[in-house]
C-alpha cells in the first residue's frame, strides 16, 4: 500500500467526517504491519480497530467508505442504488461519493481470544511404605531377596522357616512398597551364660535393588532395635559376611562396632 493512496483514504475517511488511524508497525511480516482502521471525531473506534491499534486492509475501510458514500449519495437523490459488480482494481483511483455501490459492511476484526493454559500434570503419588512380620505367602518373594544376598533356597524351605520361627514368636521382618515385598529383616534373641541380659541378634538384613536408597534399611534396623529392647536385651549383634564393605559400612554408619570376629564350620 503506497503512501499516495492511504492520503486518498484519509481525505476521503475526513468527508465522511471519519479519521484514518495507520499502524506504527514498519517491518514487513511482522503482525499489524500495513494495518489501517477508522474512529469517529471523538476517537471512538468505527472499523477495523481493537485495543491494540489498527486491524483492517485498505481494502476493508476503502470499501467501508464507499459504502457510506453510495448511502448517503442515494439518500441526496431520494432513489434506490442498484448493486453492480465491483471490478477489482491494480491502479489506486480516489474514492468518490458517486463511485461505489450499497455493499455489507465488513465486521470489525476482534483480536483471537488468548490461548488456554495447558493444565499442570498431577505429580505421581508416592509409594505407600509398610513394614510387618513376614506371613507364609511373602515366600516366594523373600526367596527371591535370600537368593539375591547370596544363599541358595527352595521357596518350600521358606515357607517351612517361616512357620518355625512364627511358633518362637520370632518372624522376621518385610518391608513392603504399594504391597510389594523388597526388604527382609532377621530378628532373633539368645541367652547366653556370660551375659547378664539377652543379646538380641539381627541375622540377616536385604533390601531389593530397585528400593535400594530410599532408606529401608535403616527404617527396618531401627525397628528391630525397638523390638529387641523391649525383649530385655542390651546390645545387638549383626551378622555379615566379609564381602560385603558397604554392609559393613552402612552399620557403622548406624552405630555398630566391629567386636569380634565370627568363625563358621559346615556340619
Amino acid at each position: 500500500m503506497s503512501d499516495a493512496r492511504l492520503d486518498e483514504l484519509a481525505e476521503s475517511a475526513r468527508n465522511r467526517g471519519l479519521k484514518l488511524v495507520r499502524s506504527r508497525v514498519r517491518t514487513p511480516g511482522k503482525r499489524r504491519f500495513g494495518k489501517v482502521g477508522l474512529t469517529d471525531a471523538s476517537g471512538k473506534p468505527v472499523l477495523g480497530m481493537d485495543a491494540k491499534g489498527p486491524t483492517a486492509t485498505p481494502d476493508e475501510v476503502e470499501d467501508y467508505l464507499r459504502n457510506l458514500g453510495a448511502k448517503d449519495w442515494g439518500a441526496s437523490l431520494d432513489v434506490a442504488v442498484l448493486p453492480r459488480k465491483r471490478r477489482p482494481s491494480t491502479t489506486a483511483r480516489p474514492a468518490a461519493a458517486n463511485d461505489a455501490e450499497p455493499a455489507r459492511e465488513p465486521k470489525a476484526q476482534r483480536a483471537p481470544p488468548p490461548p488456554k493454559p495447558k493444565p499442570t500434570p498431577k505429580p505421581k503419588p508416592k509409594p505407600k511404605l509398610k513394614l510387618r512380620a513376614a506371613k507364609p505367602g511373602d515366600a516366594k518373594a523373600l526367596k527371591g531377596l535370600i537368593e539375591y544376598l547370596g544363599h541358595p533356597i527352595g521357596e518350600k524351605a521358606v515357607r517351612k522357616n517361616l512357620a518355625k520361627l512364627a511358633r518362637l514368636k520370632e518372624p522376621p521382618l518385610v518391608a513392603t512398597l504399594d504391597k510389594k515385598v523388597v526388604g527382609l529383616i532377621g530378628v532373633h534373641t539368645m541367652v547366653t551364660v556370660h551375659r547378664d541380659a539377652p543379646v538380641g541378634r539381627i541375622p540377616v538384613l536385604v533390601i531389593a535393588k530397585e528400593a535400594q536408597g530410599l532408606g529401608l534399611g535403616r527404617m527396618l534396623v531401627e525397628e528391630v532395635e525397638k523390638l529387641l529392647k523391649k525383649a530385655g536385651c542390651k546390645i545387638v549383634e549383626v551378622t555379615s559376611n566379609d564381602r560385603r564393605a558397604e554392609a559393613h559400612a552402612f552399620y557403622r554408619h548406624l552405630g555398630y562396632e566391629r567386636t569380634s570376629l565370627r568363625f563358621m564350620k559346615k556340619l
